[in-house]
């Protein structure tokens, strides 16, 4: 399914949705377009019954960043800097915003380039695979430009503050293998294992819970800003929630009964 001429969005019989930044000609920058067509696909997988959200780009580059020519066009056509805020407000906040909170797994495929805005969508999702091709960087100072699209938010909680200063301050591009290192991707793997690497972990998710793993999706993302007592409470609350599940009866059956669960999400 096509979302205006920016994303497309494929939701499969086995509970994987895909979506797909489609515009390869731009490398994929979070423009309005893509950004908009995003938070549409969220939508319509929310109110499927999807299990699994992948997030990639088209044609060699996951997403190159900001919208280079919105700004050319904010320059040169004098738009009022409140404007051009509001704009960002609209677009890649509210592009962000619903894709770190989220409430189905989601995971990022990186094949070539994701800086700037692109960094910062990989790191919305929940896992990250890269191929070799892959490379990141947050380069808002090479056009005059402080952090944006999260990035203050996100990259400290994955590198920690010292590395995510250092990769802000200088710009620099990291390949897949230093991103990995640095934690900026779960797995790095070459072009004759990614696809089944890839289809062997979603598969790992689709088979899952999906009520217990929307709880534990939301708990790990909230964990960072609670204190160890609010964290205690609302793994309670949601446990509670899970009981009452029959997926939570038929895990615990088939754990006796020595066989593999059939989770149906309810």
């Amino acid at each position: 399914m096509a979302l205006g001429d920016a994303v497309q969005l494929e939701i499969e019989d086995d509970g994987v949705a895909t979506i797909t930044l489609d515009q390869p000609d731009r490398r994929n920058a979070l423009s309005a377009a893509i950004g908009a067509g995003i938070v549409e696909a969220l939508d319509e997988i929310e109110e499927s019954d999807a299990r699994c959200v992948v997030v990639e780009g088209s044609g060699g580059s996951f997403s190159a960043g900001g919208d280079v020519e919105a700004m050319i066009e904010g320059i040169q056509g004098d738009v009022p800097i409140d404007e051009r805020v509001r704009h960002l407000e609209r677009t890649t906040n509210e592009t962000m915003a619903r894709l770190v909170t989220f409430p189905l797994p989601t995971i990022a495929l990186v094949d070539g380039p994701a800086v700037g805005a692109g960094a910062n969508l990989a790191l919305a999702c929940d896992v990250q695979f890269a191929t070799e091709d892959a490379a990141f960087g947050f380069v808002f100072r090479q056009v005059g430009l402080s952090v944006d699209a999260g990035t203050s938010y996100l990259l400290p909680r994955v590198v920690g503050e010292n590395v995510a200063q250092e990769l802000v301050l200088t710009g620099d591009i990291v390949g897949a293998d230093r991103a990995e290192e640095l934690g900026l991707v779960n797995h790095v793997y070459g072009d004759d294992e990614f696809d089944e690497r890839v289809d062997e972990f979603v598969e790992t998710i689709v088979s899952g819970p999906p009520v217990a793993l929307r709880q534990t999706n939301r708990l790990i993302r909230e964990g960072l800003d609670k204190s160890i007592e609010q964290a205690l409470i609302d793994e309670a609350t949601a446990q509670g929630i899970v009981f009452g599940t029959d997926d939570h009866e038929e895990g615990v059956t088939a754990f006796f009964e020595d066989r593999d669960p059939e989770f149906e999400g309810r």
